[in-house]
């Protein structure tokens, strides 16, 4: 057997940074740090103008991708598409349900239910988008709204993205990055400028998402405290919390997904799990129940109304500061939980990732605001709500607070709040920056330590910068912004994870065929025998592309020319491949490219790998469809032209099923 050559730990950490995402991705958060921090007055005008404009003019347009969004992942869920698993057909998946369910409560939505659950409910008692406030219809109306913007349509959105991401990373073995999820649409050209834009943007929309919510996180952490110890309430110690706190997150995405993130989210369910039943138990326990009920019709029942209304009869500034912003804010976090909970949902079913993803956080969401706004909605209407309103009109963070203050066991819960708002503001951080180091390294499996770090520093930055230049309103303002672009290429992602299932449907995708022998070839079963059992180094398959593949290919070629049809032959350093049309328009192609495996392969790159181990170099074919996951080296010529040929004979086939 060939021993492979070694890799230097510098050629590993420099195949681990993609350069035009990383540099141009880090130079524009720095340029915004920059104009926020050192121009806050000006930029917070900025923030509002862009804002502004955004509402007017596009918040139509989000009220429409979200709808499409939600009836999209439920087609795909109940549809033929739902038994196709997110990996090889005999994978299981990477974590029991209670690890995954963990993970996805405390990345998806943690900071911002401690935020909004006693907040958004009484807002909108007080001041409903329409009719009057402060009765019983109010409170009904008030939450049926705050579970339209926690429900089931914001967790559609992370599944468009982490579905699409989930299934071309784990299923085709492209890189788990947003620009994968196009491969059926653009190719190649994902690796190109184009896949580098798009990359991009998801970074960008993470990084203002996230951002975004510890912000919020840092304001409420900063009232716990007031509250508890006499801490004023003010920019300088917020930022001061955000450098705190983002020292932890930084500690947690060193130590990886399964050292820091997973327990510090079951940590996280624990937590709020005690939180939840406290007020449950001391609440009014009968009427929270009844509500919990009341509150999941109303929203059903209304889902389409509300989903599809943008008050444009009833034009007010209440739907640019609620739904529009929510809409904005769950898209620009898409790439961050899209990503990640793909990456922890390897070997599941589509059905399943679809029903897990949409309905399992989302009852535990419902259960929550019911607990904490129906109480405080309760104490309201019955005139007990001692300073909760104020506290909502004048100084939202502070709301949870005084709401535990009309409770028993005031201190031990507040502080209980206050540490679950802590930990929740360490699993967004890690969670966004692994996310980000992913995007960044082009899907790399082992992602450099020092990137991971960097990472988690600037999206606490940018927390405080926003901070500095308007606090809540250019929260609100960068997460509207940078959802825009991202909302555009969500479309394309449906799109191409729509065309990816429908060719898997017709047995393009994957493709692994077993080439014929020629029976006149004596001893070539025997020769591909051991070439299956046998490790290639580097060197041995560049040779077999040049004196092997490349022949085959020509031969082919020659021949589809006599057919008076469209061929030609490219070659790079890593690949070589077939294009085949008409009038020089590629319609087909058959790829062979040069790929580097380790011999221990590990799950996730948090696991850190033993320096002694080897690697291993592949042949692998890739058509318009994707990577097929087959080896080619130690195929004779005659077999590859075989099965180029065999290839070319599917592809003609899906053009007749389509056409």
């Amino acid at each position: 057997m060939n021993q492979p050559n070694p890799v230097t730990p510098e050629e590993t950490e420099q195949a681990t940074i993609s350069k035009p995402v990383f540099f141009i991705s880090a130079a524009l958060i720095v340029l915004f740090s920059v104009y926020g921090g050192g121009f806050s007055e000006h930029a917070a005008g900025t923030f509002a103008a862009v804002q502004s404009w955004l509402i007017t003019n596009v918040g139509w347009f989000y009220m429409g991708v979200v709808a499409l969004f939600f009836g999209f992942v439920v087609y795909l869920g109940f549809s033929r598409f739902g038994q196709v698993k997110l990996g090889p057909d005999d994978s299981e998946p990477d974590y029991s349900y209670v690890s995954w369910f963990a993970m996805l409560f405390s990345a998806g939505m943690g900071i911002g239910l401690m935020f909004f659950s006693v907040a958004e409910p009484v807002t909108h008692f007080l001041t409903p988008p329409v009719g009057e406030g402060g009765d019983a219809e109010a409170a009904r109306q008030a939450m049926q709204l705050t579970f339209f913007h926690w429900g089931l349509q914001a967790w559609a959105i992370y599944i468009v993205v982490g579905l699409a991401l989930a299934y071309f990373s784990f299923r085709h073995g492209l890189p788990l990055t947003i620009r994968s999820a196009l491969y059926p649409i653009i190719g190649d050209r994902i690796h190109g400028p184009i896949g580098h834009a798009i990359d991009v943007f998801a970074v960008l929309g993470t990084m203002f998402g996230v951002a975004t919510s510890l912000g919020i996180g840092v304001m409420q952490v900063n009232a716990g405290l007031s509250y508890l110890f006499g801490i004023p309430v003010s920019t300088l110690v917020q930022i001061g919390l955000i450098a705190a706190i983002t020292a932890m997150a930084t500690a947690s995405v060193v130590a990886g997904l399964d050292g820091g993130i997973r327990r510090i989210s079951e940590l996280n369910l624990v937590m709020a799990l005690i939180l939840l039943t406290f007020i449950l138990l001391v609440g009014p326990t009968v009427t929270l129940l009844g509500s919990l009920i009341q509150n999941l019709g109303l929203y059903l029942s209304n889902m389409v109304e509300m989903t599809l209304n943008p008050y444009a009869y009833e034009p007010n500034d209440w739907m640019a500061d609620w739904t529009l912003f929510y809409w904005a804010w769950w898209i620009s976090w898409s790439p961050f939980v899209g990503m990640f909970i793909a990456r922890i949902s390897r070997g599941r079913t589509i059905r399943e990732f679809v029903a897990g993803v949409l309905l399992v956080p989302s009852g535990f969401t419902f259960m929550w605001l019911t607990f904490f706004g129906n109480t405080a909605l309760h104490l309201e209407l019955q005139g007990l709500g001692d300073g909760i309103a104020v506290a909502v009109q004048e100084d939202m963070p502070t709301a949870i607070f005084v709401l535990l203050e009309q409770l028993p066991l005031t201190t031990l819960m507040s502080m209980l709040t206050t540490v679950l708002v802590v930990t929740f503001f360490v699993t967004s951080s890690d969670s966004g920056s692994l996310v980000i180091d992913i995007i960044t390294s082009g899907g790399a499996e082992e992602p450099p330590v020092w990137q991971r770090v960097f990472w988690a520093i600037s999206e606490g930055v940018v927390a405080a910068v926003l901070l500095l230049a308007g606090g809540l309103s250019a929260l609100q303002t960068a997460a509207i912004t940078s959802a825009l672009p991202f909302a555009f290429i969500m479309l394309l992602i449906c799109y191409g994870l729509l065309r990816g299932l429908k060719q898997e449907s017709v047995g393009l995708v994957p493709v692994i065929t077993t080439p014929s022998v020629p029976p006149s070839s004596p001893g070539v079963w025997q020769t591909r025998l051991k070439a299956l059992l046998g490790h290639h180094n580097e060197q041995t398959v560049r040779d077999y592309l040049r004196g092997t593949v490349r022949p085959a290919m020509e031969a082919v070629a020659e021949q589809l020319r006599a057919q008076s049809l469209y061929a030609s032959i490219e070659e790079s350093g890593e690949e070589i491949q077939l294009l085949v049309g008409q009038e020089e328009v590629s319609e087909f192609f058959y790829k062979v490219r040069l790929r580097k495996y380790s011999t221990a392969a590990v799950a996730f790159p948090e696991i850190p790998r033993k320096s002694q181990e080897r690697s291993y170099w592949r042949a692998e074919v890739y058509l318009v469809q994707g990577p097929q996951h087959y080896d080619v080296a130690g195929y004779s010529r005659d077999q590859l032209v075989n099965d180029i040929l065999n290839q070319f004979e599917l592809h003609l086939q899906h053009l007749h099923c389509e056409y």
